[in-house]
């Protein structure tokens, strides 16, 4: 408890200031702003809105154009979000096919940090915070975190994925110094092997987190792999926030049963950060909307739309992020719930499987390619399907993950109609069975 509090008191706030951060003051405003009474909340949360549409008139050549031609009047926002619904939604093409156009033009110049979308609903696109937003969306995580009873001084361990690659040791140091200034512990996985799963949870027991987070499949794994060999989680895990992929009720139910914590849902995206996190371990309990954040919406198609109201650089202004859910007006606030989005599958290298969400870390590692897809054929090596736009990156890439895996995947380069879809919604898929 004492080393916990140093770090979080201590190697904190001094790691906050080496790196020019201001995520603590945001956190404190977050905190006291989500305290309030949700009717107080929501008449500032409209002023907010119209704030925001303002600058973006003003700022952004996209929505100075749109406003334009449609006579969007963004003052009316802050006595009516009905307004709201006079704009057309904002999609991932538009954003692709806009480019700097979506960006504020002040924030041209100025240092701009780049975040990625996962793909599950099309390919990956490159959004972009200011350093202010980037801290907004910090501050947002923690308490995220403070809602499911974890504090800064408590501590944590991060499920994430083993690279094949030793990284340079600046890099690892800087990794560490991260690690020990958050009171965090990395959890790498790359595979559900007995081995390698027996070897996670090794990790985890000597970590002993207050809070655990990562991937549900991951988690779920090692639920399985537990209860196969007779044993349950004897109380490794104070509690598992989790991320990254749709959290399955049967899944749930067994992390519950079998590692013996509580779980929260969370849901969260590239484009803008922190959206709704579960204040109560109960399913069906309904995810929490931050809407010192975000303003949602759902969509006719019972899609999830969003309005950013923390990134100035790049406002997004009613994105529909392709994730399906219920939208709940409560007395204390917005609440989620039946979220429908992305999932990850497992593929199978070499005899070992791998779930999507590792290979999809190596992938962005690498660098330069736009999306994957993996096809797996029967009485053949699965085949490994990158979008790669520049011609002159694709040998490289080929020869590095023949060296990952060697003759245990083909790899093969497509554009992104090469890509298939799958569904009545013709949803995209990492994994596709031929």
């Amino acid at each position: 408890m004492l080393l916990g509090a140093f770090k979080a008191f201590v190697l904190y706030p001094l790691s906050e200031r080496y790196e020019r951060r201001h995520i603590r003051d945001k956190l404190c405003l977050l905190r006291a702003d989500m305290a309030e009474p949700f009717s107080t909340r929501r008449k500032r949360r409209l002023q907010r809105l119209a704030e925001v549409a303002g600058r973006a008139e003003m700022q952004v050549p996209y929505y100075r154009n749109l406003f334009r031609s449609l006579g969007f009047n963004p003052g009316r926002l802050a006595k009516d979000d009905r307004w709201l619904s006079e704009l057309p939604l904002l999609t991932k093409d538009i954003v692709a096919e806009q480019g700097w156009r979506m960006l504020a033009e002040g924030a041209r110049d100025g240092i701009l940090h780049e975040r990625k979308t996962g793909g599950s609903t099309g390919a990956a696109i490159p959004f972009f915070y200011s350093a202010d937003a980037l801290d907004w969306s910090a501050a947002a995580h923690f308490l995220a975190y403070e809602w499911t009873g974890k504090h800064r001084h408590h501590s944590e361990v991060h499920l994430s994925s083993l690279f094949p690659e030793t990284f340079p040791w600046r890099d690892r140091l800087k990794e560490w110094c991260k690690c020990m200034a958050m009171n965090r512990t990395n959890v790498v996985t790359s595979a559900f092997s007995p081995d390698s799963l027996e070897e996670a949870w090794s990790a985890i027991r000597r970590a002993r987190p207050a809070l655990l987070q990562g991937h549900p499949s991951t988690l779920y794994a090692l639920a399985l792999h537990l209860r196969a060999t007779g044993r349950t989680g004897g109380g490794a895990i104070g509690r598992f926030q989790s991320t990254g992929e749709v959290l399955d009720p049967r899944k749930r139910q067994t992390i519950e049963q079998v590692i013996g914590c509580p779980v929260f849902d969370f849901y969260g995206n590239a484009e803008i950060g922190v959206i709704a996190q579960q204040t109560a371990p109960q399913a069906g309990a309904g995810l929490k909307v931050l809407d010192s954040m975000v303003w949602p919406e759902i969509s006719e198609n019972g899609e999830i739309v969003v309005t950013s109201l923390r990134n100035d650089a790049m406002p997004l202004l009613r994105y529909v992020t392709g994730d399906l859910a219920t939208l709940e007006e409560r007395a204390d606030g917005f609440f989620m719930s039946a979220i429908q989005g992305r999932v990850h599958d497992l593929i199978t290298i070499n005899g070992v499987s791998h779930p999507t969400h590792y290979l999809q870390d190596l992938l962005d590692r690498i660098g330069g390619i736009d999306e994957f897809q993996v096809m797996e054929r029967a009485g053949q090596p699965p085949l490994l399907q990158l979008v790669v736009p520049n011609p002159d990156l694709r040998a490289a890439h080929a020869a590095r993950i023949a060296g990952w895996w060697g003759d245990g995947v083909e790899v093969a380069f497509v554009d992104l109609a090469g890509l298939h879809r799958v569904g009545r919604r013709n949803k995209f898929r990492y994994k596709v069975t031929v």
